[in-house]
């Protein structure tokens, strides 16, 4: 086990890290710039929450072994934002012995005591459903959407072929919050890894204009014939699952694979959530941005 993991009344605490707006230089209208994320409501630019998904692969290595890498899955519901350099965990439920096919709790926490999300981890094929699967995704009408009145459930998402380099990787491992040998390392499976923050590259939304600021509020990523390797091509396809309304917000919820381009074999699956504030957005005049 590594030296940084701390084991204490069955769940096992990462080492803290510090959080990484990758996307602090995205400019004006992206949540992650200074000015932008104040304007929405928001204490600065904010790190994106899929950033945070490479603090779990060190953790799941040491509970649940490079099998989670085939057959795991990480589904994280997004509770509180950080800004750049801020501290934060993961915490994971330490599972039975010798458990093949199981889910366990886990969740991010920072430093100053905010839970940053929710979620389960799983390996195998356990009975329940993960976090987000398990959960109630609601929509509403057209009528009542301004941001979103032009997508529709089933709308189909942009479908994608890309490939990750592991030069692209090696020449961003400052900007993963943790990592793995594996990154830059040949891995078991052979060739070096994806981390699973740029996992969610592969997704493209559907080619409307949307007018508000945009952030992710939840993610999951299901294995199935891991893992995600680089310099191999994948082509990711989707649908829209849901297009609802909050006080705050406008939201979609996609469902997506990712399939191996060569063989076609699905190597995972992605459920993922767009937000976009109403604060700031020329559709809700009658809600002011900040300042």
């Amino acid at each position: 086990m590594a030296d940084d993991i701390l084991v204490k009344e069955g769940y096992m605490y990462g080492e803290w890290r510090k959080a990484v707006n990758a996307a602090a230089r995205a400019g004006a209208g992206s949540i992650h710039d200074d000015a932008t994320g104040k304007k929405v409501g928001m204490r600065g630019g904010v790190v994106a929450g899929t950033v945070h998904h490479d603090i779990f692969p060190p953790l799941m290595l040491e509970v649940f072994g490079k099998r989670w890498f085939e057959q795991g899955s990480i589904s994280l519901f997004y509770l509180y934002a950080l800004l750049a350099g801020e501290e934060l965990r993961g915490v994971v439920q330490i599972p039975p012995p010798h458990a093949q096919n199981v889910q366990v709790q886990v969740r991010l926490e920072g430093k100053d005591g905010h839970k940053i999300a929710e979620g389960t981890a799983s390996v195998g094929k356990p009975k329940e459903k993960s976090h987000l699967q398990a959960m109630e995704i609601t929509s509403a009408g057209k009528e009542e959407r301004r941001i979103l009145k032009a997508f529709d459930v089933g709308m189909d998402m942009v479908q994608n072929e890309a490939i990750i380099t592991k030069k692209e990787v090696e020449a961003n491992l400052p900007l993963f919050e943790d990592t793995i040998p594996w990154y830059s390392d040949d891995s078991p499976w052979g060739g070096s890894l994806v981390p699973n923050s740029w996992i969610y590259r592969f997704a493209h939304m559907p080619r409307n204009i949307v007018q508000g600021v945009g952030f992710f509020g939840a993610n999951e990523i299901q294995f199935v014939n891991g893992p995600i390797k680089a310099d191999v091509p994948y082509v990711c396809k989707g649908k829209i699952i849901a297009v609802g309304v909050t006080k705050r917000t406008e939201y979609f919820w996609h469902d997506s694979q990712i399939n191996e381009k060569g063989s076609n074999k699905l190597v995972a699956t992605i459920r993922h959530m767009n937000r976009f504030m109403k604060q700031g957005s020329p559709l809700y005049p009658e809600i002011p941005a900040g300042t």
